[in-house]
């Protein structure tokens, strides 16, 4: 490593965890967790998701940004977006998602907790 630069690869996960139609891949960088999230076509999170955490709805909280395909998002508070490459988003606990269209969801996620968290039995 050079002095000063820290640089990681995500084909060098630290964990990668697969539920259906996910990939999630978590790097360590210092203290921090970083979280590249791959959501296949077809991909509901009550589906997904729901199965292997027991909620209802996604209590993560989610901070990251968009880098291919799309993904809708509605909070349990009324609110709805779909997410698109190069957006930068945060949801709350409380939602649900789902992939829009044919193409994977690519979404690096910066929240600590959550990429240590999320999908993990």
């Amino acid at each position: 490593m050079a002095a000063g630069i820290h640089k990681i690869d995500f084909s060098s996960a630290d964990e990668v965890r697969r539920p259906e139609k996910t990939t999630l891949e978590i790097v360590a960088v210092g203290s921090t967790k970083v979280a590249r999230l791959t959501v296949q076509p077809g991909w509901v999170w009550s589906e997904c998701i729901a199965p292997v955490v027991g909620t209802d709805n996604c209590q993560a909280h989610h901070l990251g940004v968009v880098q291919s395909g799309q993904l809708l998002v509605q909070h349990e508070d009324g609110s709805e977006a779909t997410l698109s490459p190069g957006d930068i988003y945060e949801c709350k606990p409380g939602h649900q998602a789902q992939v829009i269209g044919d193409e994977p969801c690519v979404m690096i996620e910066f929240d600590n907790q959550t990429a240590d968290t999320y999908a993990k039995d």
